[in-house]
């Protein structure tokens, strides 16, 4: 996934949450929370993620929280046969329990209460991302030969629809006429 050109997007400290008052409650306890943060944001270096939207729920377990939900994002890739931007939209299904530890770990609770997800949406968003993103269905791609974009338009490329490895026997063919 990559950044957007713009630099304005926010920093993964709002993917930080106080869960100090469920950690106060007995195992059982759970709340939902929602997640609306429709701006890009910057999960880490290699995840940008816009309109990160779904509910969370927060579940305490004798370990710490149970963190599930279904998140919807959207991302800017790169479409696999002309090359251009194009935005993707793909569903983020999160399930860990992140326990309560003073260890340096991505998926605990530390003693201030702060639950942090960024590296949970980053990981799920790195398994989820389609592995072939087309801007269109019918994308036309680019020329093998020249490079030219055949979205915006024919090329002047003769079509040479023989494969190279058998250019020798084509011209054998081409010999005995």
């Amino acid at each position: 996934m990559h950044a957007k050109s713009s630099s304005k997007y926010l920093n993964s400290r709002v993917l930080k949450l106080n869960v100090g008052f469920i950690m106060a409650e007995g195992a059982g306890f759970s709340r939902d929370v929602p997640l609306e943060i429709p701006e890009p944001v910057r999960v880490a270096d290699d995840v940008t993620l816009e309109n990160l939207l779904g509910m969370l729920r927060l579940t305490r377990t004798s370990e710490g929280i149970l963190v599930q939900g279904q998140l919807e994002c959207t991302s800017l890739a790169e479409c696999g046969r002309c090359l251009n931007n194009t935005t993707v939209t793909y569903t983020l299904e999160v399930e860990e329990i992140f326990e309560i530890s003073y260890r340096d770990d991505p998926f605990v609770i530390g003693e201030d209460g702060i639950l942090d997800l960024a590296p949970l949406i980053r990981e799920e968003s790195i398994l989820n991302t389609p592995q072939q993103v087309l801007c269109r269905p019918d994308c036309q791609g680019l020329c093998p030969e020249c490079g030219q974009n055949l979205n915006e338009g024919q090329c002047d490329c003769v079509a040479n629809d023989i494969d190279p490895r058998w250019t020798v026997l084509a011209d054998l063919l081409h010999k005995e006429d």
